[in-house]
């Protein structure tokens, strides 16, 4: 998927270098990154930031999370795994 749209936000995603590069490494598809993104927990950290994470039980390496900023588009920064979500 080269190109994507977020129903939850109503805005396309864009995926920065080093998102991809993490999502390789933690072998996170665009089908996945986008139902963490339209279905996850949603928690915001304040100025646009969001973090989006959810538990796949398939997986052994949960909670999955993509730290995002909402600007024109929805940018996913990073994704990351074995992510504990803060009080």
């Amino acid at each position: 998927m080269n190109h994507f749209f977020s129903v939850r936000f109503q805005l396309p995603v864009v995926v920065t270098t080093h998102a991809r590069q993490r999502m390789r490494e933690r072998n996170l598809t665009d089908a996945l990154l986008l139902d963490i993104i339209d279905t996850g927990v949603d928690k915001d950290a304040g100025a646009g930031h969001h973090w989006l994470y959810k538990h796949f039980a398939d997986r052994d390496d949960n909670l999955l999370c993509a730290a995002v900023v909402l600007e024109t588009a929805l940018v996913v920064k990073t994704v990351m795994h074995h992510w504990e979500p803060m009080p």
